[in-house]
């Protein structure tokens, strides 16, 4: 195998590749809306970042460039420091998506000379290989507070690959919803997983997947859920004319639409008050924009930022913390596509149900 590259990488972001599509329901900002300050991790020697996950603590993960920029590394970023994860078993190339509260992260490397990815589990300074379903591939997309993993690995022969839930040292296949293939992508507190399974949108819960449906289009896909089991993605509209981020709770899936001058959109992390990150792809160039999705509006991220924004453009938000803090990629004022972390300048809100929003002062929800 050839090792990943920035191509590669900046296409499986969108984790399902959307597409470009016709123009979709406009909503405005609000008019006093927070604002955020934002700061850059750093790198691991050259430009060129992306951030994924961020746990309750702060901590970020996702992968930067190496200095002589021939491999992409996993890293830590905290306390204002980024740390380099390395690779599995001698290997250089690696990327995290998740972390937990206690800041176990998984995601994906390539094991010694670049033959094989899998997916890992990285806790106390040690990188584990979780294997397979019986091939040669394996990815981990999320990890919940008690150590749950999961993600999706190639079975026997590779003939098809599977979401899996990874616990207790032990990976097992979720199966699918009929079709040969499915991909986990979040799981929460209580062990319920989301994701795909074909052109469906998916919840596993007590031994069971179960389609969310659609918008009224071909396609659907879940990228997060939070405590409440409040559920967020992507679905294809009625007639496959659009595709737009979606809510889904209470048994019922609601679009979110998309930002002003949007075409499309897609949810990528939901906290546990409800707030909602993704991105929108506009109408005009067909560039994406970062959005915030909260009290009903959704926002570009690009019109929240306070002076030390100046010059940035935010591409996308990837997730979501229940301080309110976004993590992301976007395009820095020298025009090098790097991670960035969104912290909210007031703390003053509670959620769409009118509970308390978690400030810098209470409690954590998870």
């Amino acid at each position: 195998m050839t090792p990943i590259n920035w191509s590669l990488l900046r296409r499986s972001i969108a984790l399902c590749g959307l597409l470009t599509w016709s123009a979709g329901l406009l909503i405005g900002a609000p008019a006093h809306a927070e604002l955020y300050s934002l700061t850059a991790p750093g790198t691991l020697g050259r430009p060129n970042s992306v951030a994924y996950g961020i746990n309750h603590a702060g901590q970020v993960v996702g992968y930067a460039a190496t200095a002589d920029n021939t491999n992409t590394q996993g890293f830590v970023y905290s306390h204002g420091s980024m740390t380099s994860l390395g690779g599995l078993g001698g290997g250089a190339t690696s990327i995290a998506f998740g972390i937990n509260k206690a800041g176990q992260v998984v995601g994906q490397a390539y094991t010694a000379n670049h033959v094989l990815l899998h997916a890992f589990l990285y806790s106390d300074g040690t990188m584990t290989d979780l294997g397979t379903l019986g091939g040669t591939y394996s990815n981990a997309y999320g990890i919940n507070k008690a150590g749950q993993v999961v993600g999706v690995a190639s079975t026997t022969g590779d003939a098809t690959s599977q979401a899996f839930l990874y616990s207790n040292g032990t990976m097992i296949g979720l199966g699918t919803l009929g079709g040969s293939n499915s991909v986990a992508y979040g799981i929460n507190a209580h062990g319920h997983v989301v994701g795909n399974s074909g052109s469906q949108a998916f919840l596993y819960s007590n031994g069971t997947m179960t389609s969310l449906g659609s918008l009224g289009g071909s396609f659907s896909s879940a990228t997060g859920i939070n405590k409440a089991g409040q559920i967020v993605g992507y679905s294809n509209t009625a007639n496959d004319l659009t595709r737009l981020a979606f809510l889904y709770k209470h048994g019922t899936m609601t679009s979110l639409g998309t930002i002003l001058g949007g075409a499309s959109s897609a949810a990528n992390g939901i906290n546990d008050v409800g707030q909602v990150v993704g991105y929108a792809t506009m109408i005009t160039g067909g560039v994406d924009h970062a959005f915030l999705y909260r009290k009903g509006s959704m926002m570009d991220l690009n019109s929240l930022l306070d002076a030390s924004g100046t010059g940035w453009t935010l591409v996308q938000a990837t997730a979501i913390n229940n301080q309110g803090q976004i993590v992301g990629f976007g395009i820095d004022p020298l025009g090098h596509m790097d991670a960035f972390v969104l912290t909210p300048v007031r703390r003053h809100e509670t959620d769409e149900d009118g509970h308390r929003n978690c400030d810098n002062n209470c409690e954590e929800l998870d």
